[in-house]
């Protein structure tokens, strides 16, 4: 039998995955053995497809394989070519999406107050090359969709986001997924809402739908009819059993997230040097990461060093997203004069940390982090 390595049970994981209904996701999959339908559309991924509808208010939630690939498909259904406004301060499958699809990916600099895409930048970078704007909804706070809608009317191009941290997440009373021409999820294992491995494409544009539906199953029209350029992109029976158990519980996974990040920020208020994001009264976040910056100066030691004393002790912060996507390859060696524009994004390299929080944690874990913070903290200040 294959011996796998195992993680130490000490360690406290960000966004290690939630369970849902377990009850009920055993069910779901007793009737996937059942009907011994695996894959190919089968009904629970017309189910999970309908219930995100609901939950998100938009026509179409289209289900695929994972965020990746759903954001390969909405380039590819988009026909977005030559250049397409990013940021650098995001995942690397964000920028991967337009590379693959062979759009250069023009990087803009973030608001560093929100950590999100600057429409002042963005506006400043837009060329007759330009087709589109591919913004990012980070840490699941909305990306002022209402500026870039508005933007990207005025200048004739298209606008998608990339929704991989924003599920339940909402701008001026609707939630995202309503925004743009379309928005992509992911549903990874390591977002509060999952399916396994797997995400979602929403939009309201009946045409897209259509078209994102041919190209994530091969080009198929009918059962021998391929009418269109397509890839496998489907999602699979089992995921979307997971999706289903975790639907029903996501009110509770929203309300810990929100508890988690509240018993931080009370606990931390008093460290000079620790910043905590604002959210807006227009936004309703999901709270799925909690988010500092640390600033040296005032707090007497670096990110890294902070980061380096929990690891030591057992908790897995991480440096999100450094280096940033512009100083990792293949854009560092292709894009080099785009390196040294983007002086909030590397500050905020060198900033910012992630905490460990999710249903996993309970309130003495998260007391437990805080503790090893004001620990580090107060013996720098001595």
């Amino acid at each position: 039998m294959l011996s796998l390595p195992t993680q130490p049970d000490g360690d406290l994981h960000v966004g290690r995955p939630t369970p849902g209904d377990r009850a009920l996701f055993n069910e779901l999959v007793d009737g996937i053995f059942d009907r011994r339908r695996f894959t190919n559309n089968g009904d629970l991924v017309r189910e999970l497809e309908l219930r995100l509808c609901k939950y998100l208010g938009v026509r179409h939630c289209i289900p695929v394989c994972n965020g990746t690939t759903g954001l390969q498909l909405a380039c590819r259904a988009l026909k977005l070519e030559g250049e397409v406004i990013v940021p650098a301060f995001t995942f690397p499958a964000t920028v991967h999406a337009l590379q693959w699809q062979g759009v250069r990916p023009v990087f803009a600099d973030v608001d560093p107050k929100t950590h999100n895409l600057d429409p002042a930048a963005v506006e400043k970078l837009i060329t007759p090359r330009t087709t589109g704007i591919l913004g990012v909804h980070l840490w699941g706070r909305p990306c002022q969709p209402d500026i870039f809608q508005t933007l990207a009317r005025t200048h004739g191009l298209k606008l998608l986001f990339d929704a991989a941290h924003a599920f339940g997440a909402a701008f001026d009373g609707r939630r995202i997924g309503n925004f743009g021409r379309c928005e992509v999820f992911s549903f990874h294992a390591t977002k509060f809402f999952h399916t396994f491995e797997g995400g979602a494409v929403a939009t309201n544009d009946d045409e897209l739908a259509a078209s994102i539906r041919l190209m994530k199953n091969f080009g198929f029209k009918g059962v021998d009819e391929v009418v269109f350029l397509g890839i496998n992109g489907k999602m699979p029976e089992i995921c979307a059993a997971m999706g289903l158990a975790n639907l029903q519980v996501i009110e509770a996974l929203l309300a810990t997230n929100r508890k988690h990040h509240d018993t931080y920020r009370r606990a931390l208020a008093k460290f000079p040097g620790i910043r905590f994001l604002d959210f807006d009264d227009v936004e309703r976040a999901n709270f799925q990461y909690v988010v500092i910056e640390v600033d040296e100066e005032r707090a007497g030691l670096s990110r890294d060093a902070l980061m380096a004393h929990l690891h030591a002790n057992g908790i897995l912060a991480r440096r999100y997203y450094y280096p940033g996507c512009h100083r990792i390859e293949p854009y560092r060696s292709l894009y080099r004069e785009q390196m040294d524009r983007l002086p909030f994004t590397d500050g905020l390299c060198r900033r910012v940390l992630v905490l460990p929080t999710g249903s996993a944690l309970e309130e003495s874990d998260v007391g437990f982090v805080c503790e090893n913070i004001a620990a580090a903290l107060c013996k720098k200040s001595r």
